[in-house]
């Protein structure tokens, strides 16, 4: 199960481990965190990734190729939780810094992750900073949160409750993602 503690602009990420489900986590030499191994999708696939926080240097680098600011809700996340991470093997992904990005056509928009489900999309609109999902072809908000924190909080624990404890998906007919388009 995991859990996100909120507390004003800090987050904290733990995840509670239920030993009878034979959650295993390991840490890689790049502090790459896998949670949960799933053998039942690969010999090597985990169900969860949280990748390791980057520095102030490293977003800054990043906005000055990019030619835009990186919002500071989500710039605080990936510099002390975490640069991004993969929910029940990339059902929902955050996205963190990466080599390119071309937003020019989307000045206020910053688009944070994907369902793997079908590629719908999540974005922060810098405007209003709330988060929205939209389909994978289209910009409309078909649902939205009003902050990073409100958005992580209710869209991991709805896709925890589609997951067994071990990571096998309860009802392939169920969407994994906020609405169904």
């Amino acid at each position: 199960m995991f859990h996100i503690f909120v507390y004003e602009h800090c987050f904290t990420i733990s995840l509670v481990r239920n030993l009878e489900s034979n959650v295993l986590t390991y840490l890689n030499k790049y502090g790459k965190e896998r949670i949960g191994k799933a053998p039942h999708i690969g010999e090597y696939a985990w169900l969860n990734v949280m990748y390791p926080c980057v520095t102030e240097t490293e977003v800054c680098d990043l906005e000055k190729r990019l030619g835009i600011a990186i919002p500071k809700v989500y710039k605080d996340f990936l510099m002390n939780v975490s640069n991004g991470f993969d929910i029940m093997n990339c059902t929902l992904a955050l996205h963190g810094c990466r080599t390119s990005y071309d937003r020019s056509d989307l000045d206020s928009w910053y688009l944070l992750g994907t369902y793997e489900y079908d590629g719908s999309k999540l974005y922060l609109n810098t405007l209003d900073d709330k988060i929205y999902y939209c389909d994978r072809y289209d910009a409309t908000p078909l649902k939205s949160w009003d902050s990073l924190s409100a958005m992580l909080t209710s869209d991991i624990e709805r896709i925890f409750g589609l997951f067994d404890a071990d990571g096998h998906c309860i009802d392939e007919d169920v969407p994994t993602t906020p609405v169904v388009i």
